[in-house]
Formats: C-alpha cells, sequence, structure tokens
C-alpha cells in the first residue's frame, strides 16, 4: 500500500510539473489558425494564447485571437502573444503591446491590425503608413464593436 502511495503522489508531481506555460514556435507553412483554419503563413501578424494548464492555440492574425476569446472562458488564458510588426517570428505580450490599424499594413483576415512591442515604433510606423493606435484594452472594444 505504501508504494502505491508513492506512485500516486510521483504520477501526480509529474503530471503538474509536466504543464509548462510558455509560448511554442510557430511553424509557419504548416500550422493552422485555431479560429479560421487557414495555414499561418504570415511570419509578421501571426498570434497565440498559451492557457494556464499549458495548452496553445495558434492564430494567423490578432483579429482571429481576438475573434476566438469570443468563444472561449478568457479566465483560463495565461499569455496573450502576437508577432512583433518590426520583428517578425518574435511574439510579444499582446497585453503590452500597442496595436496599429492601418489600410496601407494588409494582415491576413482583413482587419490591417499588427502589434509593436513599443509605442515609439508604432508610432514612427504609423508616421508613414497612416492608421489608429490602440492599447489591447481599447483594441477588444473597437474589434468587439
Amino acid at each position: 500500500m505504501q508504494t502505491l502511495k508513492h506512485y500516486l503522489i510521483t504520477a501526480l508531481l509529474l503530471i503538474f510539473f509536466s504543464c509548462n506555460v510558455s509560448p511554442k514556435a510557430i511553424d509557419y507553412g504548416s500550422d493552422g489558425c485555431h479560429f479560421c483554419k487557414m495555414t499561418i503563413v504570415d511570419k509578421v501578424h501571426a498570434a497565440e494564447i498559451v492557457t494556464k494548464k499549458g495548452k496553445v492555440y495558434k492564430f494567423d492574425a490578432t483579429e482571429c485571437m481576438v475573434n476566438f476569446m469570443g468563444e472561449f472562458d478568457t479566465s483560463e488564458i495565461e499569455l496573450y502573444l502576437s508577432n512583433n510588426y518590426t520583428e517578425p517570428e518574435v511574439l510579444i505580450d499582446a497585453t503590452e503591446a500597442t496595436f496599429l490599424i492601418s489600410e496601407n499594413i494588409p494582415s491576413p483576415m482583413g482587419a490591417f491590425l499588427s502589434a509593436f512591442k513599443n509605442k515609439e515604433d508604432a508610432e514612427k510606423v504609423q508616421a508613414i503608413k497612416g492608421g489608429e493606435l490602440y492599447s489591447w484594452d481599447k483594441l477588444l472594444v473597437h474589434l468587439n464593436n
């Protein structure tokens, strides 16, 4: 009986520590968007959600991630990530990002939405391409209206 108890404790510890809450690299040209089912090919506009249990959902655009959130219990989400416009393939914390909606920068689903790690980079691109800047919270309101 003591041995069984040790096995159960070991199994529970393995399960607990195997839940790694971190982003996973997007395999461009192979991974599919969890929301729209398109193959993810755009290395500038992709996005990802990681749940508190470590499950990863990949998206071809931030707008797909936001649309997916309407179908999901957001209290279970640990990380919201978007690709950084100035560093393709680099995922950044979407809740801390500055977003630019500019009709001069197409995104995969047609929302013209790009994410920037810092506001200064977003303002530089905005000066050239035009458009409106949004914080994460303001973006959610804008896209859900």
